[in-house]
C-alpha cells in the first residue's frame, strides 16, 4: 500500500509548492522543483527509514506492467504527459479544441542542465523534452514494485511528485539509474533531486542500495 496521505491519481494541485532551504532554485512558471519542501535535514530523517537491501533481478521487468504511457488517472481528460507538460512549461500554447490538454509548444527551464530548451509537438521536436521518472520505473522494480498489485505500479508510474520534465538526451542518459550512478549534470539541482527521489521511495515503502544510500547522504551532506 502507498505509505502517504495524498490522494490516489493527484495530479497538479498535489505539489504546487516549492521545495525550500538548502539551497533549491525554483524552475520557470511551473516550478519543477515542487514537490517536498523540505530540508536536507528533514530528508536525511526521512532516508533512515528506507531499508537497504540489494537489487532484486531485472526479471520479468516490462514498461507495461506500470500501466500504459501515459494514462489519465485523475480523468480530468488529459493524459499525464501533458498535465506534467503544463505544470513545467511556461509560455504554453494548446490544440484547439482539447480544454488545454495538448501542449503544441512552450519553454523549459530544464532543471537537470540549467539550459532553456523550446519544446514543439512534433514527430521528430517532442523527445527533446522528455518526462522524467524522478525515480525510474526499473530501478523501482528492482526495489520493490514487483511485488506490488499492477494498480499501484500504475499509480507510481503517473504520480506528478514521480514526474518533472527534463531535457530528452539527460533523460536518456540517465536510463534506471540510481542516485549511486546517475545525478544531474547541474549540481545546484542535485539537493532538491535527491530529496524528491528519498520522497518518492518513502511514500511507496521502496527500498535503497547500501551505494544509493551512501550517495544521497553525500549530496544532502553538501546542500
Amino acid at each position: 500500500m502507498v505509505r502517504s496521505a495524498l490522494g490516489r491519481g493527484a495530479v497538479v494541485a498535489t505539489i504546487a509548492f516549492a521545495l525550500t532551504g538548502c539551497g533549491f532554485l525554483g524552475q520557470g512558471s511551473g516550478d519543477q522543483s515542487a514537490g517536498t519542501g523540505k530540508s536536507s535535514a528533514a530528508a536525511l530523517k526521512d532516508l533512515e527509514k528506507l531499508q537497504v537491501k540489494g537489487r532484486a533481478p531485472m526479471t520479468g521487468f516490462d514498461r507495461e506492467k506500470f500501466g500504459p504511457a501515459w494514462s489519465d488517472v485523475d480523468h480530468n481528460g488529459c493524459d499525464t504527459r501533458n498535465d506534467i507538460l503544463k505544470r513545467d512549461l511556461k509560455d504554453e500554447t494548446f490544440k484547439q479544441g482539447t480544454h488545454d490538454c495538448i501542449v503544441l509548444s512552450g519553454v523549459l527551464e530544464d532543471p537537470y542542465s540549467g539550459k532553456t530548451i523550446k519544446f514543439e509537438r512534433g514527430q521528430k521536436t517532442s523527445m527533446a523534452v522528455q518526462i522524467d521518472h524522478v525515480v525510474a520505473l526499473a530501478d523501482a522494480w528492482q526495489k520493490g514494485a514487483q511485488q506490488w498489485p499492477a494498480s499501484e505500479r500504475k499509480e507510481l508510474a503517473n504520480d506528478p511528485l514521480n514526474l518533472l520534465a527534463a531535457d530528452g538526451p539527460l533523460n536518456g542518459q540517465k536510463g534506471a539509474g540510481d542516485a549511486a550512478t546517475w545525478l544531474p549534470p547541474r549540481r545546484a539541482y542535485r539537493c532538491a533531486y535527491v530529496t524528491r527521489q528519498i520522497e518518492v521511495k518513502v511514500k511507496y515503502g521502496l527500498w535503497v542500495t547500501s551505494a544509493e544510500k551512501d550517495a544521497m547522504k553525500n549530496v544532502l551532506g553538501s546542500c
